[in-house]
C-alpha cells in the first residue's frame, strides 16, 4: 500500500480563487446593469477601462518580478470593477488608470500579491485618487458624458443625497427612489441598493461570504444614526444614511474581501461593527460627506489583531488547561 504523507489541511473542496472571483463578478452584474441604465454607456466603458488596466498591470508585474502569471485568477478583474464602481461616471479615464496602477502595484503586488495584501486594493486605489485629485471623486452631475471622452470632463455639479445630509437636512429624494436609484447622483456602483442586495443574496447562496460582516456593518450604521440622528425624524435619517453613499457597496463587496478581513466568526462581527462606527464618525466629523473608504481601510489594518483577540474555542480544550 502506498501512502502519501502531506501537511494539513487534508480537506479539499471544489472552490478555488478563480471560482470565488467569478462568483463575485456575477454578483456585481446587477449593479453594472443599473449603472449603465442610469449613467449610460460611459459607466460600462469606465468599468471596462478599469478592468483592462488592472489586468495589464497585473501581467506586467508578474513578468517584471518573475512570478507565476496570476491574471487567470480574476482577482485583478474584480479590483478593476470595484474601483470603477467607487467612482462617478464623469471621472477621467486617465485618473482611473492611475488608481488601478496604485491598487495593483503598490497595494497588492509589491507586498507579495493576492492574499498578502493588508488593504483592499480597490479602496486603496480610490483613496490614492482622493488624495491627489479629490474633485475627480467628489464631483457629481446629471450631465451626459460621451463614453469615449478621454480627457477631463466638464459637468454641471450637483449635490448627492449624502452631501445634502452633511448639512443636517434630509434629501428631497424619496426612500423608494433611494432604494432603486432613480435620479440619484453618486458613484456608478452604489446608487441602486436593490441591485446590490441581489448580488448579496447570490453571494450568500453560493456561500462565498457570510452574513456577519455586512450585517454587523450595516447594523452599526443603523443604530448609531438612529440614536445620533440629525434633522427631524430619527427613522428617516437612519434609512437615508444606509441607502445613501457607499455603505451597501462597501459592506457587501469590499469589507468582505478574504485577504483583508478577519476569518473567525466573532472577529468578523467586531470588524463589521468597527467599519460601521468609523463610517458614521467620519461622515459626521470628516471633511468629506462619505466615510466608507477610510473606515474599511482602517479596519483592514486591524483584521489580523481581531483574529488573535477573538479566537474560536477548540474542541476538547479547556481555558487555562490542556483539555480533558
Amino acid at each position: 500500500m502506498n501512502l502519501t504523507v502531506s501537511s494539513a489541511p487534508h480537506i479539499r473542496g471544489k472552490d478555488n480563487t478563480r471560482r470565488i472571483m467569478l462568483d463575485v463578478l456575477i454578483a456585481l452584474v446587477p449593479a453594472l446593469i443599473a449603472a449603465v441604465y442610469f449613467y449610460g454607456e460611459r459607466a460600462l466603458v469606465l468599468t471596462i477601462v478599469s478592468v483592462a488596466a488592472c489586468v495589464v498591470f497585473e501581467a506586467l508585474l508578474c513578468l517584471v518580478l518573475r512570478r507565476p502569471m496570476s491574471v487567470g485568477d480574476l482577482s485583478a478583474v474584480v479590483t478593476g470593477v470595484l474601483l470603477a464602481f467607487s467612482l462617478p461616471h464623469s471621472c477621467p479615464y486617465w485618473v482611473v488608470i492611475i488608481g488601478d496602477a496604485f491598487a495593483i502595484i503598490v497595494v497588492k503586488g509589491i507586498v507579495g500579491g493576492l492574499g498578502q495584501n493588508v488593504f483592499n486594493p480597490a479602496l486603496g486605489g480610490r483613496a490614492f485618487i482622493m488624495l491627489l485629485w479629490p474633485s475627480a471623486v467628489t464631483r457629481y452631475g446629471y450631465t451626459y458624458v460621451a463614453p469615449f471622452e478621454f480627457g477631463s470632463v466638464d459637468i454641471v455639479s450637483s449635490s448627492t443625497p449624502l452631501q445634502t445630509m452633511s448639512r443636517s437636512v434630509l434629501p428631497d429624494t424619496s426612500l423608494f427612489d433611494m432604494f432603486l436609484g432613480n435620479g440619484l447622483l453618486g458613484c456608478i456602483g452604489e446608487v441602486c441598493t436593490l441591485a446590490l442586495l441581489i448580488g448579496f443574496a447570490y453571494l450568500l447562496y453560493r456561500k462565498v461570504i457570510s452574513w456577519r460582516i455586512p450585517v454587523a456593518y450595516i447594523g452599526a450604521v443603523a443604530v448609531l444614526t438612529l440614536v445620533f440622528y440629525k434633522g427631524d425624524n430619527a427613522l428617516s435619517w437612519m434609512l437615508y444614511s444606509i441607502l445613501g453613499g457607499g455603505v451597501m457597496l462597501g459592506a457587501i463587496f469590499m469589507a468582505t474581501d478574504y485577504a483583508t478581513s478577519p476569518s473567525l466568526p466573532a472577529a468578523q462581527i467586531v470588524y463589521g461593527i468597527g467599519c460601521g462606527v468609523l463610517t458614521v464618525i467620519i461622515r459626521y466629523f470628516g471633511i468629506f460627506p462619505e466615510g466608507v473608504t477610510y473606515a474599511i481601510l482602517i479596519m483592514n489594518a486591524c483584521a489580523w489583531a481581531l483574529d488573535r483577540a477573538f479566537p474560536i474555542r477548540r474542541f476538547g480544550v479547556v481555558k487555562g488547561g490542556a483539555g480533558k
